[in-house]
């Protein structure tokens, strides 16, 4: 897959997978690469800045396979960034449908921007 698509909505895979349940790195790597390929590496500083920017928080969770786990949780402001995000992708992933298909956009209520 283009590496370019993967890092324009990597953001809001990793905001609706915290969105459905508190997960800590390594998890969250595995849950989107089953259906987008992705590394540890990418993850890690996005965790970070949307951290930074209050989307989720942190807490330490104890492990039997080892030492505790960092576990991230979506916040309140996240949660809405994630819907604000979805809303967006959603309207411009169906425009870039219409010009691949070859379809006018018009046809179908929506308007260009």
């Amino acid at each position: 897959m283009n590496i370019q698509f993967k890092k324009g909505v990597l953001e809001l895979c990793v905001l609706s997978v915290l969105s459905r349940k508190d997960c800590y790195g390594y998890e969250l790597v595995s849950d989107i690469s089953r259906h987008i390929n992705i590394s540890e590496g990418t993850i890690y500083p996005l965790l970070k800045r949307l951290k930074d920017d209050g989307l989720f928080t942190t807490y330490l969770q104890e492990s039997s396979e080892g030492p505790p786990r960092k576990y991230y949780a979506i916040s309140d402001r996240g949660r809405a960034y994630k819907e604000e995000l979805a809303g967006e992708w959603r309207d411009f992933s169906a425009k870039v449908n219409h010009i691949i298909d070859g379809t006018d956009a018009g046809e179908k209520g929506m308007t260009p921007s």
